[in-house]
């Protein structure tokens, strides 16, 4: 079953200070792989919180449309970034709003998030 592409919005794990990313890093590959053993395409926009990311996600949501956007648990789970989840909502809701909203639990189980609102 074909489906529209997909946009994941997550933290990008190299560019949070004082742990290891990599855990996590290889995490993201391996949820990002399982797009292709389902025939979605799907991009990553892996931003921090810092002054560029409002100009990152608007770029992605932008790239191209969307059928679904996954905005990843790092974003929305801890709970002194909501103001930063609240924007990227919006951002979503602004750039891409033909486009399916998505929460996946963990990074490999990004496609699971997807296909419950491409299906």
């Amino acid at each position: 079953m074909a489906h529209g592409p997909v946009l994941v919005i997550g933290l990008d794990p190299v560019r949070i200070p004082g742990w290891d990313p990599e855990p996590v890093v290889a995490a993201i590959a391996r949820g990002h792989a399982r797009f292709a053993e389902h025939g979605i395409e799907a991009d990553l926009c892996l931003t921090a919180t810092d002054a560029d990311a409002e100009r990152e996600i608007a770029a992605a949501l932008t790239r191209r449309d969307y059928a679904c956007v996954v905005i990843g648990g790092g974003i929305r789970k801890h709970e002194p970034l909501l103001a930063f989840f609240e924007q990227v909502i919006n951002l979503v809701h602004r750039h891409a709003p033909g486009a399916a909203i998505a929460f996946n639990s963990r990074p490999d189980d990004t496609v699971d998030a997807a296909l419950r609102r491409l299906g």
